[in-house]
């Protein structure tokens, strides 16, 4: 189980390389700046994190906590998990491979070569790339990291939920986050509790979280879309399901198009070049998916910054 004893654990733990996490900002603006009718939006810039997102966080405390052999360390990734575990690697002076699908952008797959990782492109979505790690893992021994589903993934993503609320001197009303395999959202919401209201946002072309909650219980999904190569899950992870039964209030779907809209409009108005992961908590606010109240304050997490930021113009 993920709590907030475990979360605080991997605070300490992390703690013990400040040399290679950042505390990223927290950015508090009015609702009105925004064009959103409530007291105040937080932006968490976790794109500002090493490896450009949030993930660099939990892939170091896997490596810290568990012993690497020879062979290094080994992950399927759509390029975010990747190139955090090849940037804790590299700082660690370990071996690190990562398997990536076809879908991946060459932005991430340059990024991953550049911090030393060999990179085996391989599937037309993440599971398959997945199960191409593993049947390697079984022949060279190699630490497997899991991109979302593994106790010091979610935990270390937890700690920036931590980081928020010491930021702010408290929680925010609500968290929106953004869903792929459910390693942020488990994290954030193990943290939370119930102190705070917790909303899981997905494309409507990848609903992981919002088809096992249909369902109850994970289930396949189709995935594909703009923010597939980051959030091409094909199913919740156990873990992010676990915690996100007990504190997750909604779970909510957006189309593409206000994705990709509020992505343009971080750059635009506030210069925040941002991947379309990222952009889900602004969408929900803008298109009205998640309504809050006037004197409400809301916090979205801008988890990740690795894309082709041509894609902007």
């Amino acid at each position: 189980m993920i709590d907030r004893a475990a979360i605080s654990a991997a605070r300490t733990q992390l703690a013990s390389r400040p040399d290679f996490l950042r505390t990223t900002p927290l950015l508090r603006l009015s609702g009105r700046s925004l064009g959103v009718d409530c007291a105040e939006v937080w932006l968490k810039l976790e794109h500002l994190q090493v490896g450009g997102s949030f993930k660099a966080r939990g892939m170091l405390y896997r490596l810290l906590a568990n012993p690497v052999p020879e062979s290094g360390v080994i992950i399927a990734s759509g390029g975010n998990a990747g190139i955090a575990v090849a940037a804790a690697a590299k700082a660690l002076g370990v071996r690190c491979e990562v398997f990536v699908p076809e879908v991946s952008p060459e932005a991430k797959r340059a990024r991953l070569r550049s911090l030393g990782a060999e990179v085996v492109v391989t599937g037309a979505a993440y599971s398959q790339a997945f199960e191409a790690c593993v049947a390697r893992q079984k022949t060279t021994g190699a630490l497997q990291a899991h991109a979302y589903d593994q106790p010091e993934v979610v935990a270390g993503a937890g700690t920036l939920a931590a980081e928020i609320e010491e930021q702010g001197g408290r929680l925010p009303d609500t968290v929106l986050v953004s869903v792929g395999g459910g390693g942020l959202i488990g994290g954030v919401a193990a943290w939370v509790e119930s102190r705070a209201h917790v909303v899981a946002l997905e494309p409507e072309r990848a609903p992981t979280l919002h088809a096992a909650r249909a369902a109850g219980m994970p289930v396949d999904v189709d995935v594909g879309g703009i923010a597939a190569d980051s959030l091409g899950a094909r199913r919740i992870g156990a873990i992010g399901w676990e915690v996100s039964q007990r504190h997750v209030h909604e779970s909510l779907l957006l189309p593409d198009e206000a994705i990709r809209a509020a992505q343009q409009w971080l750059w635009k108005e506030l210069k925040l070049a941002v991947e379309p992961a990222a952009a889900l908590g602004l969408a929900a606010l803008q298109t009205g998916a998640y309504k809050p109240q006037p004197q409400e304050t809301v916090a979205m997490i801008l988890c990740g910054a690795n894309f082709d930021p041509a894609s902007l113009a």
